[in-house]
């Protein structure tokens, strides 16, 4: 039996027990943070990693029509660094159909308070078992500040293991409350993504704007079961420390926009426009902006969900 919020968006039963509830929805407003129940079977998490693997070893379903200045796509020529692959839901079938499971955007949806979620971003990410790679280290950030060709402040993100992951692997860590805090020393090199920008730099941010909101700095690392997956908002401050385990720590980052996002043109002091790579991707809008609801590109995942 299954039971229809909307038709061609349909979630089972079992499934909808799996929706946060208004109290967890309330908490991840206050934290910016939430871990899920299990919304993957062992067997679904299982085909992302032989997925991966396959995608590894060559395997396409298609690839990007063009390069963006910023995509991230480690080669085997880079060697045994942190492995970063922005659009895997566009160059894996096999990957975007797990992905893109009614269940995974209706939860966004849920705690978004919003009536459609479309997909914005996703990266597919290998932390090699290296405890002294430095690369394995991810400073403290959020996301937003990337995202200032965007119109919205309610985007998300999910971060989907392909295992039990925890501290020793270098699990997400989210600063609880952070999304609702003011900032304090943003320029324009906040729109620049951490890897190119100095940890030491990005740490001092983090004490600092604590600081000026007159609050203790709450580190909590996201302790996920297999067929798990965290979300947080675009605001939370996030990392994750060295994977010290003796395995890899699979995962994918699964970026989220309510469908009232729309591209916005951010001007730096410079008076250049922020470029996110979507620009030179997606289809245009009728007065010739980029179109982040590009279905090639940005898919719907789920459609007036009950917020």
């Amino acid at each position: 039996m299954t039971t229809s919020i909307t038709p061609g968006f349909v979630l089972s039963d079992e499934e909808l027990e799996l929706l946060p509830t208004g109290e967890e929805v309330a908490e991840y407003e206050r934290t910016g943070y939430y871990l899920t129940r299990k919304l993957f079977t062992d067997a679904e998490v299982d085909e992302l990693v032989a997925a991966s693997e396959r995608f590894y070893a060559g395997e396409r379903s298609r690839e990007l029509p063009a390069r963006p200045a910023r995509l991230a796509y480690w080669k085997p020529e880079d060697g045994p660094v942190q492995r970063h692959h922005d659009y895997i839901h566009y160059e894996s079938d096999d990957i975007a159909r797990i992905l893109r499971k009614p269940i995974v955007g209706a939860v966004a949806a849920r705690l978004a308070r919003a009536e459609e979620i479309r997909v914005f971003q996703s990266t597919l990410i290998y932390k090699p078992p290296i405890a002294g790679e430095p690369s394995n280290v991810v400073p403290w950030h959020f996301d937003r500040h990337y995202w200032q060709s965007c119109t919205s402040d309610d985007m998300l993100t999910a971060f989907i293991p392909f295992h039990d992951c925890g501290v020793d692997m270098g699990t997400i860590t989210m600063v609880e409350g952070s999304h609702r805090w003011s900032e304090i020393g943003a320029d324009d090199s906040t729109t620049r993504h951490f890897a190119d920008r100095d940890n030491d730099d990005l740490e001092a941010m983090l004490t600092r704007n604590a600081a000026h909101n007159g609050v203790e700095v709450r580190k909590v690392p996201m302790v996920i079961p297999k067929g798990h997956m965290s979300f947080h908002h675009c605001r939370t401050y996030h990392g994750s420390g060295p994977n010290v385990s003796a395995r890899p720590r699979r995962a994918i980052s699964f970026h989220l926009q309510p469908g009232a996002n729309e591209y916005r043109a951010y001007r730096l002091s410079t008076g250049d426009v922020v470029q996110y790579n979507h620009d030179v991707l997606v289809r245009r809008t009728p007065d010739g902006r980029p179109d982040y609801a590009d279905p090639e590109f940005c898919p719907v995942l789920w459609r007036n969900a009950q917020p």
